[in-house]
């Protein structure tokens, strides 16, 4: 158990580096995209309860995401991540299941995750861990099991829902912010 703790902590550890100023990008990126979904569930929920705000938020999510990375123009993608995704659109792909394997291992052990940042050659991708922060989350996915009409359409809308039995403070996934490098111009 320990050798396999210790070399998840190495990956990411290697990973942590310094972002050249693509930590502050995603950093803003990542806050646009908390305030725009939040806010739009935290409207939906007041106004007409959690199965409403999880109607509109499997509905409008992947939009508004995509709304938000255009903000910030064609150099940059933004998404969201989970090992225990709700939609199957946010299953992480293995290098990133890795990645989130090894801040969740960390933070069960009390260390706070933290920003990871991957130089892949043209493009830095920065992942932004998502900590479960607000009692509003633990609604829709915490234990619904006290909530038989919100478990009953969050299974109807995701038949393979894994996104549930959080509890606050626990880690829920990354949002995962790539940035396409500038182009260096060589002086001749």
């Amino acid at each position: 158990m320990k050798k396999i703790f210790i070399a998840t902590t190495l990956t990411a550890s290697v990973l942590f580096a310094g972002g050249n100023g693509y930590t502050k990008t995603a950093n803003e990126v990542s806050k646009e995209l908390i305030k725009t979904l939040g806010g739009e569930l935290k409207k939906h929920l007041k106004a007409n309860g959690p199965v409403d705000a999880l109607q509109f938020c499997s509905l409008n999510a992947y939009n508004l995401t995509k709304k938000v990375s255009e903000k910030y123009g064609k150099d940059i993608d933004v998404k969201r991540i989970s090992l225990k995704p709700r939609n199957p659109a946010n299953t992480p792909s293995s290098d990133e299941a890795t990645i989130l394997s090894s801040l969740e291992a960390m933070h069960k052990v009390g260390v706070k995750p933290r920003n990871v940042i991957q130089d892949k050659g043209d493009k830095v991708v920065v992942y932004k861990p998502l900590l479960i922060k607000k009692k509003a989350c633990l609604i829709c996915h915490g234990d619904i099991n006290k909530k038989p009409e919100l478990a009953k359409k969050i299974k109807e809308i995701y038949p393979n829902d894994k996104a549930t039995g959080y509890k606050m403070g626990d880690l829920r996934g990354a949002i995962v912010v790539t940035i396409k490098k500038e182009e260096k111009t060589s002086a001749k």
